[in-house]
């Protein structure tokens, strides 16, 4: 017994060998291609390629005020000055931050000493007129 499917199978198998090819193409452009293993080995190759280092990780920043004299402010705009006269920009928070570098490295007699040389500061923020 003939179905239908196998009437529709007999005409198609009988075409030239060019209209079997367009109607190969037709169905190749209809439907999506999926993913080929081949590019996903291929993208993981490229990082091998590059050199071993790996990218340093985000460091994440904290947003603080403190208050300080007038005194110790201006001695941050002097040493501001003495690293640009030696041929280096840098902001306030980099200049602490290396202030703070140095203390780390300071032996505890050495961080009591300055500590202690330092003029005592009400904490908090000032009262609003």
């Amino acid at each position: 017994m003939v179905t239908p499917a196998t009437k529709k199978a007999t005409p198609v198998a009988r075409k030239s060998a060019s209209t079997t090819r367009s109607a190969t193409t037709a169905k190749a452009k209809a439907t999506p291609k999926p993913v080929s293993t081949a590019r996903r080995t291929t993208a993981a190759a490229k990082p091998a390629a590059k050199p071993a280092t790996k990218p340093a990780k985000k460091v994440k920043v904290v947003r603080d005020s403190f208050s300080m004299p007038q005194d110790d402010y201006a001695l941050i705009a002097k040493l501001k000055e003495r690293l640009l006269a030696s041929g280096l920009q840098v902001k306030k928070s980099a200049l602490l931050r290396a202030g703070l570098q140095l203390l780390d490295k300071s032996s505890a007699l050495q961080l009591k000493r300055v500590i202690s040389g330092l003029t005592p500061i009400k904490t908090g923020r000032p009262k609003k007129h």
